[in-house]
């Protein structure tokens, strides 16, 4: 039998520093992660050179500990993966300078990663049942995407945002009402409290052709209900009532456009489609349940990988370069990072 293929991935692209060592097994063999919440809390979000000195500060020390921990030399890797971009320029630097590194000093393959490609092969970490093709719902704090995943390297963009992402969103409006940093996770656990329907938010885009996202203007009506509250002063049950009123309208959206694109997705003859929703808002619960229960509907099988692997983590650039590993798809050294990468390098902006 051939070796099992095992790869050291490094994951630097906003706020977390990572570290994971991965075989092709399925088996995470150790995993670390650094977490920057202190550092950015002051400021209401990431600054991105107080994130890059982050990474340059524990990165080394996180590699150690998960090469320690799996019982591994470098020598015994048969790869190294790295986040190449999108991403915070400055912390996407660190993380493939190190990768590169480490590669060139034991003569491994290097493997630039991109960071959507992570979040879009993750779910195949976890369930080996997720097979190609399926259609994915990539929502995280910089995307908003619908895609058709044919394989490896191979993404049809099906819809996308066309001005905010949907994990900025709740970031920005959980700042709005003082909900305070991370954003996303704040403005779940307020609403678990609200009354969804007491404030009246539009659903961008709902009902239109397509699935394409908007939710610049839901934020601009969640201010202005805000701002028509009795002196802006809010009560801890408005605060939840708005909270849940935005959240409800973020996950009708979500589901209206991905309707949209169940209708639009190549569905083989007689195969259960599936639909996987990844990134880090698929690890609120409430976006879950609503899109699990519209897959069922529609009959498609829901797959979400868990929710620390939603969010940003190594084990995933491991995994993804794991896959590209196996079909000899990996970068030279001289490979530039990336601020901007899009999954379908084809499509229109």
């Amino acid at each position: 039998m051939a070796k099992p293929l095992t790869v050291l991935g490094i994951e630097t692209s906003c706020d977390e520093t990572a570290a994971a060592v991965v075989r092709d097994d399925r088996t995470v063999l150790a995993e670390r992660l650094l977490t920057q919440l202190d550092e950015h809390a002051p400021y209401g979000g990431v600054v991105p050179e107080i994130a890059a000195r982050a990474h340059l500060t524990h990165l080394d020390r996180l590699i150690g500990e998960a090469m320690a921990a799996a019982g591994l030399g470098f020598a015994e890797l048969d790869g190294i993966a790295a986040t190449g971009g999108p991403g915070l320029i400055g912390g996407v630097m660190v993380g493939v300078t190190t990768g590169k590194a480490i590669a060139a000093v034991h003569g491994l393959p290097f493997l630039a990663v991109n960071h959507l490609e992570g979040h879009a092969l993750s779910v195949r970490l976890v369930d080996a049942a997720a097979a190609f093709p399926y259609l994915l719902l990539l929502v995280s704090g910089g995307h908003c995407q619908l895609l058709s995943v044919e394989g490896v390297g191979r993404y049809r963009r099906l819809g996308g945002t066309v001005d905010d992402a949907v994990g900025e969103s709740f970031d920005k409006v959980a700042k709005m009402l003082g909900l305070g940093y991370p954003g996303g996770p704040a403005l779940e656990r307020a609403a678990k409290d609200g009354d969804p329907a007491r404030f009246s938010l539009p659903r961008p885009m709902a009902g239109r052709p397509g699935c394409d996202f908007s939710f610049s203007g839901l934020k601009t009506a969640v201010r202005q209900a805000a701002e028509a509250l009795p002196a802006g002063d809010f009560a801890a049950g408005d605060l939840a009532d708005l909270a849940a009123s935005f959240q409800a309208a973020v996950v009708d959206v979500l589901a209206d456009r991905s309707a949209a694109a169940m209708d639009m997705f190549a569905r083989g003859a007689g195969v259960l489609p599936a639909f996987v929703v990844a990134g880090g808002v698929a690890a609120n619960a409430v976006v879950r349940g609503r899109l699990e229960a519209l897959a069922g509907e529609r009959g498609y099988r829901f797959v979400a990988p868990p929710p620390a692997l939603c969010t940003d983590n190594a084990a995933m650039i491991a995994w993804a370069g794991i896959e590209r590993l196996a079909l000899g798809l990996t970068d030279p050294l001289d490979f530039k990072p990336r601020p901007r990468w899009p999954l379908d390098e084809l499509a229109g902006a």
